[in-house]
C-alpha cells in the first residue's frame, strides 16, 4: 500500500486541521485526484491521490488535527474495479466497523462519525452512494426522521391523555403556545477563523488605533470609468474598476507620507522604500488579504488582473501562503457589501489601513448650487504611536484629491 500523507506545512505552521474528504474507503480514484483538505491558519492544502488506485483505509477522520508527513490514509495502487475494491479495504475497514456496530454496512468516514455520536442504527440506514455506500447526507436525513418520529409519537402520547371529559359537556383541550425553534448547533472555528479572531485581539491590544474620516466625489472616476471601460476590457482582458484607482492613489499618499508605509519593531521604526499593498478578499472560510507587490511599478490593468485573479483563487481556496505574507499597507473594500460607513482595523504589523465605502448619491454644494453627487466615505485607520493626526488627514487628502482628479495620478501632482 502506499501512504497518504500530510504535506509539508509552513515554517510557521505547526499543525492543520484535517476537512471533509473528498472520497471514501473503497473508492477507486485518479492520480491528482483531490482526495482530502488540510487547513492550516493561513490557507488550505489539497492532498492529492499519488497514483491511480483504490482509497484502501482512512486513518485519520475529519476534524482531526494533524502534522506535517502524518498519516491520513493508505492507497491500494493499479486500476481496480470497484467489487474487488471492496475486498481490498475489507481487512482495513473491519475493525473500525466492527467497534461501530456496522460490519454488514458500508459507511463514509463522515456518516461513519454521525452514526457515532448520536448512536445511530446503520442497519437501518439506506445507503445513496456507489455500491450502497451510506453518505453522511443518508445519515443527516435518517437522524432528522427519528427525531421527528421521536416527537410525533410523544405529541400522541400527550394527545391521547390531555383531554379532559366532564358529564355532558365536552372540553377541548387548550392548545399549546408555539415557542418556534430553539434549537443550537455548536461547531468548531476554523482555523483562519481562529488566526483572525486573534490577529484582530493582537491589533487592538497592541496598538493606539485612532480612525480618521473624509469623503471623496466619485463623479470623476464614474465618468472616465464609463468611457474607457469597454475599450479597457478588449485591450487587457479584465475588467475596469474603482480598486486600481484607489491603490494608484495609495502608492502617492505612501510614498508622500512614509510613515504610514512604516511599522514599529520594538523602539526602531522601519521604514519600507517599496509599496506592498494587501487587498482584503471574502472567502467562504473567512477574509483574507492577498498582496499586490511593488504597487508602485504596476498599472491599472496590471491591479485589475491581480485583484480579479485573487478573488477567484480565494473562493477556492487557492490563495498560496506566500501571497499571504508581507504587505506594508492594506485597503478594505466594504462598499461591496453595501457598508456605508465603518472603522477598520488594522493589520499588524502594519501601520494603517484604509477603508472604501458604499457610493451613495448625497446633496452636496458645488461652485455655489446643490447638486447630487456620487459621495464615498473613506476611513484610515492607523497606530498613533507611528503616525500623527496630521499626516494621517493628509494622506486621506491625498487620495481624495487623486480620486476626484484621475489626471493627477498621471502627473503625479
Amino acid at each position: 500500500m502506499i501512504e497518504i500523507k500530510v504535506p509539508i506545512l509552513p515554517e510557521s505552521v505547526s499543525d492543520a486541521l484535517l476537512l471533509d474528504w473528498h472520497k471514501s474507503a473503497g473508492e477507486p480514484v485518479m492520480r491528482d485526484e483531490i482526495l482530502v483538505e488540510v487547513e492550516t491558519d493561513k490557507v488550505v492544502l489539497e492532498v492529492p491521490a499519488p497514483e491511480d488506485g483504490v482509497l484502501a483505509e482512512i486513518v485519520e477522520q475529519t476534524g482531526t488535527a494533524v502534522n506535517a508527513e502524518q498519516v491520513l490514509a493508505r492507497l491500494v495502487p493499479g486500476s481496480v474495479e470497484p467489487k474487488v475494491a471492496e475486498v481490498a479495504v475489507a481487512e482495513a475497514s473491519s475493525s473500525s466497523e466492527k467497534s461501530s456496530g456496522t460490519a454488514d454496512v458500508r459507511l463514509s468516514p463522515a456518516a461513519r462519525r454521525i452514526v457515532d455520536e448520536q448512536g445511530l442504527d446503520a442497519t437501518k440506514i439506506s445507503g445513496t452512494g456507489k455500491h450502497g455506500l451510506i453518505t453522511k447526507q443518508d445519515a443527516l436525513e435518517h437522524s432528522s426522521a427519528r427525531d421527528k418520529q421521536v416527537a410525533s409519537d410523544a405529541g400522541m402520547q400527550t394527545s391521547s391523555s390531555g383531554m379532559a371529559i366532564t358529564t355532558g359537556t365536552s372540553q377541548m383541550p387548550s392548545q399549546p403556545v408555539s415557542q418556534g425553534t430553539r434549537e443550537e448547533v455548536r461547531e468548531p472555528m476554523s482555523r483562519l477563523r481562529q488566526t483572525i479572531a486573534n490577529r484582530l485581539i493582537q491589533s487592538q491590544q497592541g496598538a493606539a488605533l485612532l480612525t480618521t474620516f473624509n469623503e471623496v466625489d466619485m463623479k470623476a472616476v464614474m465618468e472616465l470609468r464609463s468611457r474607457y471601460r469597454d475599450q479597457f476590457e478588449k485591450e487587457h482582458g479584465t475588467r475596469l474598476g474603482f480598486m486600481s484607482f484607489f491603490v494608484r492613489a495609495s502608492v502617492v499618499a505612501l510614498k508622500r507620507f512614509p510613515l504610514v508605509n512604516a511599522y514599529i519593531d520594538g523602539t526602531d521604526i522601519v521604514r519600507h522604500l517599496y509599496q506592498d499593498i494587501g487587498i482584503a478578499v471574502a472567502s467562504p472560510r473567512g477574509l483574507v488579504v492577498p498582496v499586490l507587490r511593488n504597487c508602485e511599478a504596476m498599472s491599472n490593468s496590471d491591479i485589475e488582473k491581480q485583484i480579479s485573479d485573487f478573488g477567484t483563487r480565494a473562493r477556492d481556496g487557492k490563495i498560496t501562503i506566500e501571497e499571504l505574507s508581507g504587505g506594508t499597507f492594506t485597503i478594505t473594500n466594504g462598499g461591496v457589501f453595501g457598508s456605508l460607513l465603518s472603522t477598520p482595523i488594522v493589520n499588524p504589523p502594519q501601520s494603517a489601513i484604509l477603508g472604501m465605502h458604499k457610493i451613495q448619491e448625497r446633496p452636496m454644494v458645488v461652485n455655489g448650487e446643490i447638486q447630487a453627487r456620487p459621495m464615498m466615505y473613506l476611513a484610515l485607520s492607523y497606530d498613533h504611536r507611528i503616525v500623527d493626526g496630521k499626516e494621517a488627514v493628509q494622506f486621506l487628502v491625498t487620495i481624495k484629491d487623486m480620486i476626484e482628479d484621475p489626471a493627477r495620478l498621471l502627473l503625479d501632482c
